[in-house]
């Protein structure tokens, strides 16, 4: 599973992102909202998040994301939408692959920090 910003470099064209978005079986509904909810985005780019999405299980919240989502949020200081992505890869049991070190103080998911 891939974090927000992974997306994000490999719709700006880094290279070293476009082999791990092929080895991930899917994305939180939350990058979803991150990607598609930017303010002025425009219809080109809504497009190509789209197209960049449809290769991706897009996974919803449900009982259990919600359940770990809140327990980290009450053990670590961690944005909303930071948890409920850590929390769905742990629900999954799937590896999180981030370019964000936040992600580094939480025990538990099995994440990888690109250094990019």
């Amino acid at each position: 599973m891939v974090d927000t910003n992974i997306l994000i470099y490999a719709m700006e064209g880094h290279p070293i992102v476009a082999d791990i978005l092929l080895c991930s079986p899917g994305i939180s509904v939350i990058s979803e909202i991150e990607l598609l909810g930017k303010k002025d985005i425009t219809q080109h780019e809504a497009n190509d998040i789209r197209n960049l999405l449809n290769g991706f299980e897009i996974v919803d919240l449900n009982d259990v994301i919600k359940d770990i989502t809140i327990s980290l949020k009450q053990t670590y200081s961690i944005k909303s939408f930071d948890a409920i992505i850590a929390a769905t890869a742990k629900a999954l049991d799937l590896q999180l692959v981030t370019a964000d070190r936040g992600f580094k103080k939480i025990e538990g998911v099995d994440i990888v920090i690109l250094q990019l």
